[in-house]
């Protein structure tokens, strides 16, 4: 499911089982994050894939990269592996106006 920065940012911190994972690059993450992301790049899909096996299906998982397109690439995965609650920053970090870490 698509969010829009405000509805991703409240509900992505309404508990604190919530997972925020940035698909994008290493090197782009190292550039700066969203607070509380775990990197996880995309472009790897097996390793993402294997990694994604690990998690629990009861979390919600808020997911972005830098303009959305990978995220929602993301989420699809996700979902065709059973997760039910996954959500995609429209936009990504690059419209992104709240705290950035690094």
């Amino acid at each position: 499911m698509d969010l829009n920065q405000s509805d991703w940012s409240n509900k992505s911190s309404l508990k604190e089982s919530n997972i925020i994972i940035d698909v994008r690059t290493p090197e782009e993450f190292d550039e700066g994050f969203i607070k509380n992301a775990i990197n996880l790049n995309i472009y790897e899909s097996s390793d993402f894939v294997e990694k994604i096996k690990s998690f629990s299906k009861n979390n919600e998982y808020y997911i972005y990269c830098k303009s959305g397109g990978r995220s929602s690439a993301a989420c699809k995965i996700m979902n065709q592996m059973g997760f039910n609650n996954v959500y995609n920053l429209t936009g990504g970090i690059s419209e992104w106006n709240g705290e950035i870490s690094n």
